[in-house]
């Protein structure tokens, strides 16, 4: 007895955990700086903290007020209705229920290239094909209309990343208005803003009264803090929101998830605080990191350093863990997360070591 065909999915490749290097190298955890997986280094919001810990005593009950709670404090938040917003497990949730609302067997999808590898894995789970578009190193990764639309061929859902994931480039409003105006009737634009929070670009989701055709991808794993909870949300056009209770997992997203991201979307001083330290730390990488790199609209930025495998094994002998993007197909780039103002400063000086180390 064996599953079926597997081989056409390739794994999605995480940045390495702390705790993991930690046990390779035979040292304590906490002499590592951990900047390959884009979390927020200030952790989740105290609010979140003790929701977690008054949540724990009631964990034996199925999370369906919390889930309606959550589901009705984020739609207060961007002015659309509950029925909008789906709740998920994390952002890619949300893209597997997209696949299942809207994929049958042998509908294509269109990914960019490089970019978030569940994209391509969801639509195959659903046994669906994938086409994409590339995003080229030599325009500086740009995100336009064009660049989609000279790729795009009737498939039925279309990603866009805003902010992109490694490269941090981002599309105008007026980019996602083209698109979402250009494609079929029946193609679904998908608007992945896990990483919005960062950026001062107005969200998508202030589109969707106008289209009909466009769906916006949030997160709490990001910016929130709360990446080991696994809480994200869908925000799609009234017209189709029903389609949720025939998609969703049965309270997909746990007791614990939901009132902890209650209690982050409450905390704006927490919010506030990360995204300035991010925004700060992008900064500071790009003037005092001893190689090229990309403005980056999230929290974390792309760097060419010739031999990214070299570098970021290098970094990790000395104490810091960057995400070689060699998965991504970006073989000489290293993405580095934005940490504290006290741990950036150390991790770019050690980042700077290892890259004389390499071009020696």
């Amino acid at each position: 007895m064996q599953p079926r065909d597997l081989s056409d999915l390739s794994p999605y490749v995480p940045g390495r955990g702390a705790e993991e290097v930690a046990r390779e190298l035979g040292i304590d955890p906490d002499d590592l700086t951990k900047l390959s997986s884009n979390e927020n280094p200030h952790g989740p919001s105290p609010a979140a903290i003790d929701a977690i810990r008054e949540t724990a005593p009631t964990v034996g009950v199925y999370p369906k007020a919390s889930h309606t709670d959550l589901g009705e404090a984020v739609a207060d938040r961007w002015g659309v209705t509950p029925e909008q917003v789906w709740v998920t497990p994390g952002a890619d949730g949300a893209i597997d229920y997209l696949s299942r609302a809207f994929l049958d067997p042998g509908d294509s999808v269109l990914v960019p290239e490089p970019g978030f590898s569940y994209y391509r894995m969801s639509a195959r789970y659903h046994h669906g094909d994938v086409a994409s578009y590339p995003l080229r190193k030599a325009e500086d990764f740009a995100q336009t209309a064009d660049t989609v639309l000279d790729a795009y061929d009737g498939e039925r859902m279309v990603y866009l990343t805003s902010p992109h994931n490694p490269t941090g480039a981002e599309f105008s409003r007026e980019a996602v208005v083209e698109l979402a105006d250009a494609v079929a009737e029946d193609t679904l634009v998908v608007v992945d803003e896990a990483y919005g929070e960062y950026t001062d670009a107005p969200s998508s989701i202030g589109l969707l009264d106008d289209h009909d055709n466009l769906a916006v991808l949030r997160t709490f794993s990001k910016a929130y803090g709360l990446a080991g909870l696994r809480v994200g949300y869908g925000v799609v056009p009234d017209a189709w929101a029903d389609a949720y209770a025939r998609v969703n997992t049965p309270f997909a997203a746990s007791e614990v998830g939901c009132r902890a991201a209650l209690a982050a979307l409450d905390d704006d001083d927490h919010l506030e605080r990360t995204v300035e330290t991010a925004r700060w730390a992008r900064d500071y990488l790009r003037e005092h990191l001893d190689a090229p790199t990309w403005e980056s609209g999230g929290n974390f930025v792309l760097a060419e350093v010739g031999d990214a495998a070299a570098v970021a094994e290098t970094t990790k002998r000395l104490g810091v863990i960057v995400r070689d993007c060699t998965s991504f197909g970006l073989p000489d780039c290293i993405r580095v997360s934005c940490g504290t103002r006290e741990t950036t400063p150390h991790a770019v000086e050690v980042l700077n070591d290892a890259l004389a180390e390499v071009r020696v």
